[in-house]
């Protein structure tokens, strides 16, 4: 497996060191994921040299690869742990796939735009990430085929949690995504479904994420 480029090892420690663990978020697995996986394997030739950056930073297709911090956030509100099944709804660049891939045991992650799924399937392949699998389709649906999950991660705002997702999510599992309008401030909630079927829901933190599109989602403008 390629996991680094010797240029950036000293960079990624110190986004690990500074702004992960200097914010809080201590999980051993979170960080060992943070240190294994090459953000700048993420990004085009034209962004690499500011892939450690504490920003998000631009991808094909319009989209962005999310702020290190958030990604770190979200994985550590959804409590992802060796031996789940994780669905990932917005897979971008696959970043967050691939993080998440060093802690679960498999990761489907879905992504609408056809130029995205293309580009990330093949640096999964070519990075020996063979427990994620980048599926093409309304992320708003989840993905049946493989539920129940044990975690379900949006990089992408709605209105609400989809029942779809509700659904497919196994009991005890977890829902971490960020809920309110395009092009305004949003707010990260987590859903967890108990033992008897019954949702708890949190808020976590004020967020700016690019709108959720589908069936249960925004319309495409």
């Amino acid at each position: 497996m390629v996991t680094t480029g010797s240029g950036f090892a000293d960079e990624r420690e110190a986004m690990v060191e500074r702004q992960i663990l200097g914010r809080g978020i201590t999980d051993p697995n979170i960080l060992e994921a943070f240190r294994s996986v090459p953000r700048e394997a993420f990004l085009d030739e034209q962004h690499r040299s500011l892939a450690y950056g504490d920003h998000p930073l631009p991808i094909a297709a319009g989209q962005t690869i999310s702020q290190p911090y958030i990604v770190a956030s979200m994985i550590s509100a959804a409590e992802v742990k060796p031996g789940d099944i994780v669905l990932e709804v917005g897979a971008g660049s696959g970043y967050a796939a691939a993080l998440m891939s060093r802690i679960a045991s498999r990761v489907i992650a879905i992504e609408r735009q056809p130029e995205l799924v293309k580009i990330a399937s093949e640096r999964m392949r070519r990075l020996g990430y063979d427990n994620v699998e980048i599926c093409e389709g309304d992320g708003t649906r989840g993905w049946p085929e493989e539920a129940p999950f044990d975690a379900i991660l949006a990089a992408a705002s709605g209105s609400h949690v989809p029942e779809r997702w509700i659904e497919q999510l196994a009991e005890g599992g977890r829902i971490v995504m960020p809920v309110g309008k395009p092009g305004a401030v949003q707010q990260l909630v987590k859903i967890t479904k108990s033992p008897a079927g019954n949702l708890i829901s949190e808020t976590l933190a004020a967020v700016r994420f690019v709108p959720l599109i589908g069936e249960e989602g925004w319309g495409d403008e």
